[in-house]
């Protein structure tokens, strides 16, 4: 399974373990036992750290653990042959079991650290499933920080038995305790949430704990996406101390596949877009927590920010910058195909569609603005409406009718999104007046029931609209002394990266501004 070059970049890799590292393979009766076998001893002979034993003691065959070098259990383990995407979590539990850090802001750790009853997660994944392995990873960290915490990793396609039995539809599919506990993409500050909210913690991060509790930040961005970088680079260049704090740096740009519109930039993708963005975090020295998330903002001279860890945070003025997030239908066959067919911003992956069939979900001015918009681009577009009459302007309605390659299905609720070979293929709804069924073969869909904008844990602090967007005047103040909002989060028209860069760098300067004001 490994070739020369991947055994070589592996050997490298190794190189940063300091601590011996022991990988136990169980006995059983399976028929991938010898090939995970001869895999995992190729694997440890590309470190004198790592040591392969086998145990006596029965499993499925192609179960095995991750021990330390003290002989001790990591918690982590697998049943299967972690190959495919899931190659990398093998390799980073490995390194960090060896005492490669592990990348989780302190006050998680620290929560992670105070369960004292069993927490056991199943994760069940597919081998091509992209978004499994940072579920895999996320849970594998948890483990390592506490004894109490496992988590094993489980290839679904060797299980069917138990797929069936437990009526799995997409992956990755998490169990805690044998009950189901997530499904579909999640990223860190999820996967904590979750958790908080499964097993609620007592005793959180108190302030004797927080090396920087009586610390006073100039400026605190709440959100890392493009505005929020914006933001937290132009006022440290101000000579400002900035924190960000962001349950992912990247925010939505992160899962966009393809982006050709960003002006200076040919092409890119989120994920190449979102390191970029990390650079200029790190070489203008702000400082960041991430996959935490606010609970509570306290206002005044001094405003006390409280994370969902109990740490709180002291700043002179804020910036919200938490974005918005695309309403979701919620059937099976969305999460699993996203970036796969499944998109949420026409402007930004419709070209890449080019004279494909598509489906857009959403009859209102979005929905339809979207299907004319792609009308251009593909060979046809289908328009799905829930509803028994659209709800966007008639002239658009009008505009729509007389476009030859748009056809629309009314009182159509949207079934399930279908994929082969990591492609979307079809969409399947049903005419809620006569409940058949349809199947329409489609190469993408777009989503376009609306924006939710993530101003919630504001909690009525700052002025909103109905929508729930914050308020802000031309310089980006809200109604609240010291509080400033940018991006998608406010009533600021056109959700665009670029604008939200702009209205980023707009926020900043007026919190400068505002910060030599009250000098």
């Amino acid at each position: 399974m490994l070739d020369t070059d991947l055994k070589q970049q592996v050997k490298e890799y190794f190189q940063k373990l300091n601590q011996d590292v022991s990988i136990l393979l169980y006995e059983g009766d399976h028929p991938s036992r010898e090939e995970l076998k001869s895999f995992l001893i190729d694997l440890a002979s590309l470190s004198d750290k790592l040591y392969f034993k086998e145990s006596p003691d029965i499993a499925t065959g192609i179960y095995f653990e991750l021990y330390r070098a003290d002989g001790s259990r990591t918690g982590i383990s697998f049943d299967g042959i972690p190959g495919g995407h899931e190659f990398s979590s093998l390799i980073l539990a490995i390194l960090q079991t060896g005492g490669y850090s592990i990348k989780l802001d302190d006050s998680i750790q620290s929560v992670l650290a105070r369960y004292e009853s069993p927490l056991v997660f199943e994760t069940f994944v597919s081998l091509d499933c992209h978004n499994c392995p940072e579920v895999v990873q996320t849970l594998n960290s948890f483990a390592l920080l506490n004894p109490h915490i496992k988590n094993k990793m489980i290839d679904g396609a060797l299980f069917p038995e138990i797929i069936k039995e437990r009526n799995i539809q997409g992956v990755p599919a998490v169990y805690l305790n044998g009950k189901r506990f997530l499904s579909g993409q999640a990223d860190t500050s999820k996967i904590f949430d979750k958790l908080l909210e499964a097993y609620p913690q007592t005793q959180i991060i108190s302030q004797e704990e927080n090396p920087k509790a009586n610390f006073i930040y100039d400026v605190v961005v709440i959100g890392g996406g493009p505005s929020g970088i914006a933001s937290a680079v132009y006022t440290a260049r101000k000579g400002l101390d900035v924190l960000v704090i962001a349950d992912r740096i990247g925010g939505q740009v992160k899962d966009t596949m393809g982006i050709e519109n960003i002006i200076s930039m040919h092409y890119t993708t989120g994920p190449e877009l979102t390191k970029t963005l990390i650079q200029q975090l790190e070489s203008n020295k702000v400082q960041k927590k991430e996959n935490v998330r606010v609970t509570h903002i306290e206002p005044g001279a001094t405003k006390k920010i409280t994370l969902n860890t109990g740490e709180i945070i002291l700043a002179k003025t804020i910036i919200v910058s938490t974005g918005a997030k695309w309403r979701e239908l919620g059937v099976p066959g969305e999460k699993e195909n996203v970036g796969k067919g499944v998109a949420y911003c026409p402007h930004c992956d419709g070209p890449f569609f080019k004279g494909k069939d598509v489906v857009v979900v959403g009859g209102g001015n979005s929905g339809i603005e979207a299907a004319l918009d792609l009308s251009g681009i593909v060979h046809s577009v289908t328009v799905i409406e829930y509803g028994d009459q659209f709800k966007a302007d008639q002239v658009l309605v009008d505009k729509m009718k007389s476009t030859s390659n748009i056809k629309a299905f009314l009182s159509a609720q949207t079934k399930e999104i279908l994929a082969e070979n990591e492609k979307v293929n079809g969409l399947v709804f049903v005419d809620r007046t006569t409940q058949t069924e349809t199947k329409i073969p489609t190469d993408g869909v777009f989503v376009q029931i609306g924006l939710i904008p993530n101003s919630g844990f504001l909690n009525g602090l700052v002025e909103t609209n109905r929508f729930g967007e914050i308020l802000v005047d031309e310089k980006c103040r809200t109604n609240v002394e010291g509080i400033f909002a940018c991006g998608d989060v406010t009533q600021t028209p056109y959700k665009q990266i670029i604008i939200a860069m702009g209205e980023g760098a707009k926020a900043a300067i007026s919190a400068f501004e505002h910060l030599m004001l009250a000098a």
